[in-house]
């Protein structure tokens, strides 16, 4: 792939990283402040909840003409989620249970680690080099 069409792809998977962040975030916000769940609880609701809609996008936007996915990569593009599941709730407990951070600030950063694991294990699932 040119340098050019990789950076345009990155920024794609920016800004659809960047919408369901938000998505994520408002519905971690949401379930934790309304619905009243413990905040792990809720984190996991909202990651997984975002996952599909970042797979969904991610099809769509940012890895174009990768509709034809094999069983093989659609099982490693959800099993990389379900680890990145398990580094984003560490992170968090560790954040907001052992260093006394507010979940709404210990979110974004947990967020940044995660999304550096997505970009290099859901590209190579996406586009099915795995």
């Amino acid at each position: 792939m040119p340098k050019r069409a990789r950076l345009y792809e990155m920024l794609r998977f920016i800004f659809v990283g960047g919408a369901c962040f938000l998505f994520d975030y408002g519905l971690l916000y949401v379930l934790t402040a309304y619905a009243g769940l413990y905040y792990l609880v809720s984190a996991a609701v909202s990651f997984t909840l975002s996952v599909f809609l970042n797979y969904w996008l991610c099809l769509v936007c940012v890895f174009r003409g990768a509709n034809a996915q094999s069983r093989r990569a659609k099982m490693f593009f959800f099993g990389s989620s379900i680890a990145g599941l398990g580094l984003n709730q560490l992170l968090m407990w560790s954040l907001v249970d052992l260093a006394h951070i507010h979940y709404m600030i210990a979110k974004p950063v947990a967020a940044g680690i995660v999304m550096l694991w997505n970009y290099v294990l859901k590209r190579r699932a996406v586009l099915g080099s795995v």
